[in-house]
């Protein structure tokens, strides 16, 4: 077994000990690794991978997902309103939805091919002006544009936390925000802070060094 397997197999048992009904789903984030890195992992079935660049995932995924069906990428970093329409054509769910001109652009993309993406909102949980993101008190209203005006599937919230000691207070305002708003699923939680997240209804982890071992 590779030591890939051997890494997600033990995160997928951590996840158990918590979540005993398996609702949580693995998003094996692969950027800047190579297809042949990755094959162990869909070789064992997993379906769900990340990758944060437009550009690197036509490359690496187009002719494999051509080949294998099933499986599902997410598009998890900034993504720019001029890759929207490559981005719909790559990516069947983008965690990185921010601003409204980005959506406009994505709708557009998605009704001229026909195709239905699921979307999550990134919000700016801890205010942070390098980061990307709604703020937390516009969530609402950005919320109910993309979903109502734009038909845009939104599936739930997404958020990169500040790099401090107080992540499970941004993981429960942002479970409560997704609660409130009556979403089903939420992309929150890491390689370093999954388990946390899990304990706030994460329901999608974007989860990369910890199974494809640190980025060179």
């Amino acid at each position: 077994m590779s030591i890939i397997i051997e890494r997600f197999n033990k995160i997928k048992s951590n996840i158990t000990k918590t979540d005993k009904n398996s609702l949580v789903k693995i998003v094996a984030v692969s950027k800047t690794f190579s297809l042949n890195h990755i094959m162990p992992l869909i070789e064992h079935g997993h379906v769900h991978f990340g990758e944060n660049k437009v550009q690197e995932a036509e490359s690496k995924w187009n002719q494999i997902k051509k080949e294998k069906k099933n499986l599902k990428l997410h598009m998890v970093g900034k993504l720019q309103t001029n890759k929207a329409k490559k981005a719909v054509e790559i990516f069947d769910y983008i965690h990185s939805l921010d601003n409204q001109k980005l959506a406009d652009a994505l709708s557009k993309s998605q009704n001229a091919i026909n195709k239905s993406i699921n979307y999550f909102i990134q919000v700016n949980i801890g205010n942070e002006q390098q980061k990307s993101g709604i703020p937390y008190n516009e969530v609402d209203g950005f919320y109910n544009y993309c979903s109502r005006e734009k038909k845009m599937n939104i599936l739930g919230l997404m958020a990169i936390p500040p790099n401090d000691n107080n992540i499970e207070k941004y993981f429960k305002s942002l479970s409560e925000l997704n609660a409130s708003l009556g979403l089903k699923e939420l992309s929150m939680g890491m390689s370093s802070d999954y388990m946390s997240a899990i304990n706030y209804k994460a329901t999608y982890l974007r989860i990369g060094s910890l199974i494809f071992g640190e980025r060179i």
